[in-house]
């Protein structure tokens, strides 16, 4: 009887620029022209979505800013224009933890979009759940982003090279995706542990959108920022952050300026060099390594799992109807 072997594939090429954890957004976007393009940033009244928003405008794009604050939108929107001419601003209000707010928002978009950032988040508060009763960083984090980019789906897929950017963080290797227990009604809430899972989920998102919507010319891949001081810690204090960046030790990311914490965004948001390039994490302008015990870089292998992403998918679909 005749034995028949499977080639062995061959490795798959990791993703590299010639951008590093020193490189800003406006150094990823210098020399674009991406006049005629349009694109959403949520959160992008502050930190790292306010620096994304304003490098793309910078690039001659028309951006969107979707916050829950409507006058810091508008503050953060008359800044960009201030820096970079582009009167092409736009706030939009939207709070990702209510489904009402997110309906609204996709019934007001109309025409095409070529570039959703999904960059809002909440970070580490006490337990508190929406009305629906689910954890606020879960549903915030991941949820509400999973309602926007599916409902915003027809529209991508109408424009020319589309992406979808899903802003992670390091903290994801804090913990896996815990789909039996997503809400910590069964076991004790530690915010980190909520939070880890939530970005977690920002990636397994990624994985599983890159695989379905591939086909209708939309890219997605997630990213890390590394460590930036933002609006994002203000559930954390000071020694908090401390004694978390004690734990990681000199094995944890240096910090950022806010702008070289949107550098990743920006580039997987309009940069050429990674078009077509999906469904990966990056992290310093540049395709992760796997992660390796005792540092916190890298991803770890439970976020790039095409089964958790397909479970988790099918799970969030029917938490948001």
């Amino acid at each position: 009887m005749t034995t028949f072997t499977r080639p062995a594939s061959s490795p798959r090429i990791r993703t590299t620029t010639p951008f590093d954890a020193t490189s800003t957004a406006a150094d990823v976007l210098a020399g674009l022209d991406l006049h005629g393009r349009r694109a959403i940033v949520t959160g992008g009244a502050s930190g790292i979505g306010l620096e994304t928003a304003r490098a793309l405008a910078g690039a001659g794009a028309e951006v969107t800013l979707a916050v829950r604050d409507r006058a810091a939108g508008q503050r953060a929107a008359r800044d960009i224009t201030d820096s970079t001419g582009n009167p092409w601003l736009r706030v939009l209000p939207l709070d990702l933890s209510e489904p009402r707010s997110i309906r609204t928002f996709l019934d007001i978009w109309s025409g095409p979009l070529h570039a959703l950032v999904l960059n809002a988040g909440v970070m580490a508060p006490p337990l508190r759940r929406t009305r629906q009763g689910f954890e606020l960083q879960f549903a915030t984090n991941h949820l509400g982003h999973f309602a926007l980019a599916t409902g915003l789906h027809p529209v991508l897929a109408g424009s020319e090279d589309a992406r979808v950017v899903s802003v992670s963080s390091s903290a994801h290797l804090r913990s896996d995706v815990a789909l039996d227990d997503l809400h910590f009604r069964a076991r004790p809430y530690d915010p980190w542990l909520a939070y880890g899972q939530s970005k977690t989920a920002n990636v397994l998102f990624a994985v599983e959108a890159q695989r379905r919507w591939a086909d209708h010319g939309i890219t997605v891949d997630a990213l890390a920022p590394c460590a930036i001081r933002t609006n994002l810690q203000r559930y954390v204090s000071e020694d908090e952050l401390a004694r978390v960046r004690a734990q990681a030790g000199s094995a944890g990311p240096a910090w950022r300026t806010p702008q070289q914490g949107a550098a990743t965004s920006a580039l997987l948001a309009a940069s050429p060099l990674v078009s077509g390039v999906g469904g990966r994490y990056f992290e310093d302008c540049n395709e992760a390594e796997p992660h390796r015990e005792g540092t916190r870089t890298g991803v770890a292998p439970y976020a790039l799992d095409p089964e958790s992403a397909e479970r988790l998918w099918a799970v969030s679909r029917e938490l948001v109807g």
